[in-house]
């Protein structure tokens, strides 16, 4: 069975009516929007290569520390305090391309997917070289299938090292290269393992990822309204289909009927001389003239396909474009509707909001939190200099590209101290410092539920200064004759209850 008549009885393009996989080899239709794409797509894979390398205020342009809990995008570093940023920044990314479609349609499908870039111009032009094009002659020799598949070993290697390189850095990945497998057997299968899957993907998975895997093209019904641009075939222009010959230069006897006008005299057939050139060009094996599909990702080879045939038979180009749902039945397409509007409202308040709280970010961060096991606190001393003690833990995370040392002291509580951090505490540049000390305050600094709340100076060597509230946990105050029971029956400096006392 030819695979057009596949096309038209199976559930998916990519099966047989018995179930079976139907390999699909689309035939490249070379025309204005395929040399325009093949731009664009080794524009993509040289920044995808290049960027690991680049750098910017002595930062990685873009990497993805997983495993050291850092983002670095443009210079700018997020860690995992910054999430409420990182949120913002992925809904602008969702929004940006929810209004991508709603005005352009599949755009990102057919131009900008790393899985199209690769597959329509890596994978499928190295098969065609060595088994040769679809509608030709195809090469033979034995060696050709083997060979073709190191090709895409070797390849899947290089864009699988690519893509770790944005996670654990290009050092990182050279040490990696360098060494034995055997010196770091977990990299190393992790290297592998993205490997086969580069390798499952492009050379048997192929275009069932647009098709079954990825959830965009099944949003489309909710993305897109009749107003949305998108590859469109003309039913009013191509319709009745039928064969037809070249109709001499100068012949106006033809009279082509499109949306929105009507012919005095429309032929009684239309242009479409039903050469399926649209469906064995398409990299998904879907006919543009059935409508609006969930398969079709806009890659405009249908429209590269048929402006060819327009081209040799005589009639305008156009029969299938670019264009909206409105415009092909007739009606006036509308450039402001309420999706494009609302989109970019949303869109400017978000990155108003991701802006000001990335200018609004300090040189550090600094977290006071209660020290881990033991008593919540601990009465030191007798008498009048008795205090209530609490353990706390400090950590700082300094943003800076130098170490900077960074000292703490309370500020609103005559009295108090924080012992053990005289001489301050020094984080390295980018990296996070941690201490534990000791709160000391007198026991009249709590209240009758017996908490206090302290506000504790941080300044850095570097000119920094910043106050942060901590809540202390002590015994409740009362009075003179409170304190005196307290003194008698709080806990020591052990933590431990006076003896008697369960």
């Amino acid at each position: 069975m030819s695979s057009v008549e596949s096309t038209k009885s199976s559930v998916l393009s990519t099966l047989n009516p018995d179930g079976s996989r139907r390999w699909i080899k689309p035939k490249p239709s070379r025309g204005k929007f395929w040399h325009r794409r093949r731009v664009v797509a080794y524009t993509l894979i040289a920044m995808f290569s290049l960027i690991p390398y680049l750098r910017l205020a002595g930062r990685p342009l873009m990497q993805f520390n997983i495993t050291g809990r850092e983002f670095s995008l443009f210079g700018s570093v997020f860690y995992p305090t910054d999430t409420v940023l990182l949120a913002l920044l992925a809904v602008s990314i969702f929004v940006t391309i929810f209004l991508l479609t709603a005005l352009f349609g599949r755009v990102w499908c057919g131009w900008a997917c790393p899985h199209t870039v690769y597959m329509e111009f890596l994978y499928r032009p190295i098969e065609r070289l060595f088994e040769g094009e679809p509608g030709k002659k195809q090469k033979t020799g034995a060696w050709r299938r083997p060979a073709k598949y190191a090709t895409y070993l070797l390849l899947s290697m290089f864009l699988a090292h690519t893509f770790l390189a944005y996670f654990v850095g290009v050092d990182q990945l050279r040490t990696w290269v360098t060494r034995s497998p055997f010196e770091h057997p977990i990299s190393f299968l992790v290297m592998a393992g993205v490997t086969g899957a580069m390798m499952f993907d492009f050379a048997f998975f192929r275009e069932q990822t647009c098709l079954v895997a990825c959830p965009y093209g099944r949003l489309q019904s909710v993305l897109l309204d009749r107003n949305s641009l998108i590859v469109s075939y003309d039913p009013v222009r191509g319709e009745p289909r039928g064969k037809k010959r070249r109709k001499p230069k100068g012949d106006v006897s033809l009279k082509v009927v499109d949306a929105g006008s009507a012919a005095d005299e429309a032929p009684a057939q239309g242009d479409c001389i039903d050469c399926h050139k649209c469906v064995t060009t398409c990299p998904t094996g879907i006919d543009i003239r059935n409508g609006l599909q969930m398969e079709c990702i806009h890659c405009t080879q249908c429209i590269d396909a048929c402006d060819d045939v327009m081209d040799k038979i005589g009639r305008p180009r156009g029969l299938i474009r670019y264009s909206s749902q409105a415009a092909i039945e007739g009606d006036k397409p509308r450039l402001l509707r309420p999706r494009v509007i609302v989109y970019p409202l949303i869109l400017a308040l978000l990155l108003t909001v991701f802006v000001g709280a990335l200018a609004s970010k300090q040189d550090a961060d600094v977290t006071f939190i209660r020290a881990a096991g033991g008593m919540p606190y601990f009465r030191a001393g007798e008498g009048d200099t008795s205090r209530i003690g609490s353990r706390v833990r400090i950590r700082v995370r300094n943003r800076t590209d130098a170490p900077v040392t960074y000292t703490f002291g309370l500020v609103d509580l005559p009295g108090a101290t924080i012992n053990g951090l005289e001489d301050g505490l020094l984080v390295e540049a980018h990296k996070l410092g941690t201490a534990e000390v000791v709160v000391l305050v007198p026991p009249k600094a709590f209240g009758a539920h017996g908490r206090r709340t302290v506000t504790v100076r941080v300044e850095g060597s570097d000119g920094f200064g910043h106050n942060v509230s901590y809540s202390l946990i002590g015994p409740a105050w009362l009075g003179d004759r409170d304190d005196d029971r307290d003194e008698a029956d709080g806990p020591d400096e052990t933590g431990e209850s006076p003896e008697g006392e369960d």
